[in-house]
């Protein structure tokens, strides 16, 4: 038990949190050196702590009278109060110590000596030449509001002040188009902008039709809250709401944020912009289609020419009957697909899509021409979640995962690459939670599982993925070093990534473990063999001349296999036929990552050591 409670002691002192600077300043405060006299008693209960900002007036003067520096207009300041965050804000000690003391609506008087005051060493608060910093002083404090404060720019040139909370966790940001009520008061009080009838003020996030710092601010509201945001002259830009900016220190922007149009630019390139026009049901993103779903939709499209041609609208050329397609399988333009994926139920959105995101690539209608701009007007009505595979048996849930799979195989012979990888990629997912229950249930499962791995490899070797190709490969055999599909397939991954004595290796491997395989082992090497001509070939052309012997030079080494790490296959070679992805399948280029110094250092041994003598481990002409 002692030991138990020594060893709690020494634990103590490490979990303390070090104290803050404004700690470690508080602590040069000795009795007699800072005084507090009451002038006018404040109301209520509360005081400020940390994280509240502070409002109020200070008036300095000298021990006998004379002031020195004043916010207040009648003592010769602008009469703008002084605003400070407790805890974030550069203030003297003095001050830091003292104002957590009052009340609202109190008036006090400071007596403070240098040491609390800005004679302070290492004060963090610089004063003018002139100021009496070594002399005692008094600060005569009216407090006149704290509240907490929303802190929007780290330099506190934009605080904001909730009055009334809103709805919801939604805030607008670029480029949302939004509606608010605004208006607007210099530090002293005086109105310069009042937008509080009529319609309320519309403008375009990230436009920069509302000063700096008032967006900000209001990038920080849900809809419905009202409050204000203190904006620093640093913050005030022009704009169309506030065209001259004057010489304010500050403007207070109280602000009643009415609505906001969510507004997506889906590429980050304004091409393909999502504009909801009614808001559905539900909690963005949560309640939004993510997944892969079953999806009914009405949609109007229209020609964005001239003419605002409509060219097809289910509500009139299909009968009132809504569009029903599952997402996932490029059943749709691919555009169309990703703005209803961010689409609530019950919401309308207006799309505008270019052509390659719109019918460039997908089957297009007779009534629109090649390179048309296009914009849908989508109602997503409902959609239906795939079903969960609790509760199944192992039958059904192996027919459900087989019917994804060859949903897959479509998708991958459609050349939709991307796709199909994402389809076998969630059964590889879903079957992380399948537990088969027998010996054949287990047989069954793993082979469907490779079958699986196998297919991603396939659909990465085409989208130019070799390594991650070999590695998914490598999931299958290092369970069974055996499996001839899965060497051939990363034999062929090998090849186009360049490391061709790894894919000769698993080529022949293919034929010492399965005979029936001799064939395609045989074809794959011949087109190895071939590539490796292609790439000496190519090599010798781009150094002709570096390999001729010549008096005085290095002689070039012996006739050895000569292999490369090129980037690329000939697009018109074909693999062998694999029952896996349903269609045969086409080398993609390698990955440029592949060793470059791989080839020339087998044809110039001697010369990869040169370069290496010599800090290059690269040729930088390859």
């Amino acid at each position: 038990m002692a030991v138990a409670e020594d060893a709690e002691q020494e634990v103590a002192p490490q979990n303390k949190k070090p104290p803050t600077e404004d700690e470690k300043r508080r602590k040069k405060i000795v009795p007699g050196c800072l005084m507090k006299a009451l002038i006018r008693p404040g109301g209520g209960d509360s005081r400020p702590s940390d994280g509240d900002q502070v409002i109020y007036h200070c008036t300095i003067r000298t021990l006998d009278g004379v002031v020195v520096e004043s916010t207040r207009s009648e003592n010769g300041g602008r009469g703008t109060p002084i605003r400070h965050v407790l805890g974030k804000s550069k203030m003297i000690v003095g001050l830091l110590e003292g104002i957590p003391t009052m009340l609202k609506g109190e008036v006090a008087m400071f007596k403070m000596k240098p040491q609390v005051h800005y004679g302070e060493d290492d004060c963090p608060v610089s004063v003018v030449n002139e100021f009496p910093k070594d002399d005692e002083l008094h600060f005569e404090i009216e407090m006149i509001d704290f509240f907490k404060a929303k802190v929007v720019s780290d330099d506190l040139g934009v605080v904001k002040k909730v009055i009334n909370e809103g709805q919801g966790w939604e805030s607008p940001r670029e480029p949302y188009e939004v509606k608010a009520w605004i208006s607007a008061k210099t530090g002293d009080g005086k109105l310069i902008l009042s937008h509080k009838e009529g319609e309320p003020y519309f403008f375009t996030f990230g436009k920069s039709e509302v000063p700096k710092g008032l967006e900000m601010g209001i990038g920080t509201m849900t809809r419905g809250e009202k409050a204000v945001v203190y904006v620093t002259s640093q913050y005030l830009t022009q704009s169309p709401l506030i065209p001259v900016i004057e010489s304010f220190e500050e403007v207070h922007f109280e602000v009643e944020l009415v609505h906001f149009i969510q507004v997506r630019d889906m590429l980050g390139d304004g091409r393909l912009i999502k504009r909801r026009i009614r808001d559905g049901k539900g909690d963005f993103p949560m309640d939004c289609p993510l997944h892969d779903s079953l999806l009914r939709v009405h949609y109007k499209g229209t020609l964005l020419d001239d003419e605002r041609r409509v060219f097809y609208d289910t509500r009139v050329d299909n009968n009132d009957q809504p569009l029903e397609f599952s997402s996932g399988e490029g059943l749709v333009p691919e555009g169309f697909e990703m703005c209803v994926r961010l689409m609530l139920p019950g919401e309308i959105a207006l799309v505008t899509c270019p052509p390659d995101y719109a019918y460039d690539k997908f089957p297009r209608p007779a009534n629109v021409p090649e390179g048309a701009h296009v914009q849908w007007e989508i109602e997503l009505l409902s959609f239906e979640m795939p079903k969960d595979w609790t509760g199944l048996n192992f039958k059904s849930i192996m027919d459900d995962a087989e019917k994804i799979r060859l949903t897959g195989n479509r998708l991958f012979k459609e050349g939709k690459f991307e796709l199909a990888k994402a389809k076998y990629e969630k059964v590889l997912r879903e079957f992380n939670h399948v537990n088969p229950q027998d010996d054949d249930e287990g047989k069954e499962f793993v082979n469907a599982r490779n079958l699986l791995h196998l297919n991603v490899a396939a659909c990465q070797l085409k989208l130019g993925e070799c390594r991650k190709s070999i590695e998914t490969c490598n999931k299958v055999l290092d369970a069974n070093h055996a499996h001839v599909k899965a060497l051939y397939r990363r034999g062929m991954a090998y090849m186009a990534a360049g490391d061709f004595e790894e894919a000769r290796a698993d080529f022949k491997m293919m034929m010492k473990v399965d005979k029936l395989s001799e064939a395609d082992a045989t074809a794959a090497l011949l087109k190895l063999k071939q590539k490796e001509q292609e790439v000496e070939k190519k090599a010798r052309k781009q150094f002709k001349g570096l390999f001729d012997k010549k008096p005085g030079e290095i002689a070039v080494a012996g006739s050895e296999d000569k292999e490369d790490n090129d980037t690329g296959e000939n697009p018109n070679n074909f693999d062998k036929e694999d029952s896996d992805a349903d269609n045969s399948e086409e080398s993609r280029e390698a990955e440029a990552d592949a060793d470059q110094m791989g080839w020339f250092s087998r044809i110039w041994p001697t010369g990869g050591r040169l370069f290496s003598a010599l800090g290059l481990q690269r040729c930088s002409i390859l």
